[in-house]
C-alpha cells in the first residue's frame, strides 16, 4: 500500500519555492537597472603626471551619475553643472555628519526654496578628494541622490567626449 504525499506539505513547499524564485528575480533585475542607473559604482581613476583623472561613463537617461564619498559615508552622485553648490538631501544631513549653517534661498529647477548652509569636511569622487567644500541642505529633494555641483567641480578641469566625462584634479 502507497502513502499519498501530504498535500499540505506539499503546498507549502510550492508556495515557498515561488517565493524564493520572485525574490531572485526581484534581486537580478534590481542589480541590472542600478547598474543602468549609475554606471560609476566604482569609478576609475588614474595617475596623469601629478593629476588624478577619473573618467566617468554616461548613463541610459544622458546623465552623469556616480558613487563617492561624503565624511567616509558611501553617497551617489549626480554630476550638475547647474548648481551653485553640492546640493544634499536635507534628510541626509545628520547621517553625513553635516550641521546645517545660516539659511539661504536657492534656486531650483522647482522653484526658490530655503536652504541651509553646511560645509563638506570631505568629500571624494573615486581618486579625487577635496576637503572644506561649500555645499547646502536642501528640504525639497526627496530622493539618496546628491548634486555634485560647481562648488566641487570648479576646482577640478572637466571635458565631456562622446559618453564619457572626464575630470582632473588641476
Amino acid at each position: 500500500m502507497q502513502q499519498q504525499p501530504d498535500t499540505a506539505v506539499t503546498k507549502w513547499v510550492v508556495i515557498l519555492a515561488w517565493i524564493a524564485g520572485f525574490g531572485l528575480v526581484t534581486f537580478v533585475f534590481a542589480e541590472l537597472l542600478e547598474s543602468q542607473f549609475n554606471p560609476n559604482r566604482s569609478p576609475s581613476s588614474s595617475m596623469i603626471g601629478n593629476r588624478v583623472e577619473v573618467v566617468l561613463e554616461q548613463n541610459r537617461q544622458g546623465h552623469y551619475v556616480a558613487s563617492g564619498t561624503i565624511n567616509n559615508v558611501p553617497v551617489v552622485f549626480l554630476i550638475d553643472t547647474g548648481a551653485t553648490d553640492v546640493a544634499i538631501p536635507a534628510h541626509m544631513g545628520e547621517i553625513l555628519g553635516l550641521t546645517p549653517g545660516r539659511q539661504a534661498y536657492a534656486q531650483t529647477a522647482n522653484g526658490i526654496v530655503t536652504v541651509a548652509e553646511t560645509m563638506i569636511d570631505e568629500i571624494s569622487l573615486g581618486g579625487i578628494t577635496m576637503k572644506n567644500v561649500a555645499a547646502n541642505l536642501n528640504p525639497g529633494m526627496r530622493e539618496q541622490k546628491i548634486l555634485l555641483g560647481m562648488s566641487f567641480l570648479r576646482q577640478v578641469e572637466f571635458s565631456q567626449k562622446d559618453k564619457t566625462l572626464i575630470l582632473r584634479t588641476l
